[in-house]
């Protein structure tokens, strides 16, 4: 709440589907190829060209659905949105509007502000993707149209308007994409808007039951600038309320540069659309085998996974929660405890040293360059001793560069740990000796100076010494107990 005010969010989230083909015809769907080299009749909507439904899609939808706990319409149906705009060349969109495949869901989602919030889910419905102007500033170019990602397969997810911060917005837009990546059925990458957003916000003073009217923005591809949309708009509506003016309905485009919005058009309605079935297209029937199928395929979604983790490895909430943001992530990290017994262990590693030359490297997980046998090969050098952690880490980056495994590294440079009591014992006694006066404030209680002899010793050893045998010999010395 802001200035005595309510804020009421509602999403509407474009999920680009990762089937090989678009949703009516077999032109591909991969992204990046030239312009326009992509495209048929049947996505160009020329004359007596006819759209045959795309069956994975419908799969997609119905996983989609159950995973958001969306009731399966046993009967849906296509229309055409009529709008016309120079992408969209047959000047209708094949969607679903009365009669969509799911509905009636819902996502739980958790807020520091707010704490644990069920998230109403309106509808999803298939539908196809319009085609993407290109704006050019060259003298004379003008706007050119790329009609590949026409007929490309899209779910519209539309929430209720239940969220009330950009917070919320933030955790729901973030769990939803969890779930369809975990599902398999969209890559989630928010750069090339395979899951993009509209935002419909509004405000109203705290109490009234009616909302306010709204502001849709429009095509937003950030979870940051969503935020930052969400707040400005609030902050604009607000103001605009108090200085006497009325909010109108209408689409807004965000200016990630200057970090406000911009009046793009007045909203439409449903009328301004003209629905209407679409004749080319017969009902679609979904009966329950087929719709227990599904189910049946379901896999481990993410807060069911996030709990085994604290379960079955004994994993801190916190480690969960990090690992299982990213199936892949998450995967990787089974691989590793499965063949490693410490699983607190490599959950550091994974989240720790992994996490940090990937953010570097600006590399996916998928492309990590260290395999989970490999980096469990140098875990199991830290467990028996062979080496210490901070040498490991050193070894870790020569991994991640080399490709050579953990052994090799240690064996090559010279890097195992000592671990001969009487070689740390001489190290031990000569940096005593070196420093008397540390060693007086010490045994006068001054025990902060433990790490300043480890880390002279450590030096000494060039790293090598067992630290644990450091410790254990210095804190004997200093004390002038006997062994």
């Amino acid at each position: 709440m802001r200035s005595g005010y309510e804020i009421v969010i509602g999403l509407e989230v474009h999920v680009q589907l990762t089937t090989q083909s678009k949703i009516f015809c077999g032109c591909s769907t991969r992204f990046g190829n030239a312009p326009n080299s992509q495209t048929c009749p049947v996505c160009l909507g020329l004359p007596g060209a006819l759209p045959v439904l795309n069956q994975q899609v419908v799969e997609y939808a119905i996983r989609a659905g159950l995973a958001t706990n969306c009731r399966i319409a046993g009967r849906s149906v296509f229309a055409r949105k009529n709008y016309f705009y120079p992408d969209l060349p047959k000047g209708y969109q094949i969607s679903q509007f009365e009669l969509p495949i799911c509905e009636g869901g819902y996502l739980d989602i958790e807020t520091s502000e707010r704490g644990p919030r069920r998230i109403g889910i309106t509808r999803i419905h298939m539908e196809e993707d319009a085609g993407k102007l290109l704006h050019s500033e060259a003298p004379g170019v003008g706007s050119l149209v790329d009609l590949n990602r026409a007929c490309t397969p899209l779910l519209e997810v539309v929430s209720e308007p239940d969220m009330r911060s950009s917070d919320e917005a933030i955790a729901y837009l973030k769990k939803l994409r969890q779930i369809v990546m975990y599902l398999g059925v969209c890559d989630g990458n928010l750069e090339e808007g395979s899951f993009r957003c509209d935002a419909n916000v509004s405000v109203r003073p705290v109490g009234q039951q009616e909302y306010g009217t709204r502001a849709e923005l429009k095509n937003i591809n950030s979870f940051r600038f969503i935020k930052e949309a969400i707040e400005y708009e609030v902050d604009r509506q607000i103001e605009l309320i108090e200085d006497g003016g009325k909010v109108v309905q209408e689409t807004r485009l965000f200016d990630s540069a200057s970090g406000t919005t911009r009046s793009m058009r007045g909203k439409e309605e449903a009328h301004d659309y003209r629905y209407f079935p679409d004749p080319d297209l017969l009902p679609l029937l979904i009966d329950a085998d087929w719709v227990e199928r599904a189910r049946a395929a379901l896999p481990e979604l993410p807060d069911v996974r996030r709990q085994r983790f604290v379960e079955q490895f004994g994993l801190p909430d916190y480690d969960a929660e990090v690992l299982t943001a990213d199936k892949a992530l998450a995967d990787y990290f089974e691989d590793c405890a499965a063949r490693h017994g410490d699983a607190k262990l490599c959950s550091n590693w994974v989240m720790g040293e992994i996490q940090r030359l990937l953010n570097d490297s600006g590399l996916s997980i998928l492309q990590v360059p260290v395999c989970a046998e490999r980096l469990c090969g140098l875990l199991n050098r830290i467990s028996d001793g062979t080496i210490s952690g901070k040498i490991a880490k050193t070894v870790f980056e020569q991994m991640w560069q080399s490709g050579d495994e953990a052994d090799v590294i240690i064996e090559a440079q010279g890097l195992k740990q000592v671990s001969d009591s009487g070689a740390i014992e001489q190290l031990v006694d000569e940096v005593i000796a070196a420093n008397p006066a540390q060693a007086q404030e010490f045994r006068d209680g001054k025990d902060k100076l433990l790490g300043f002899f480890v880390g002279q010793i450590m030096k000494a050893s060039k790293g090598k010494a067992n630290p644990a045998m450091v410790n254990e010999l210095l804190c004997r010395k200093l004390r002038g107990e006997t062994a």
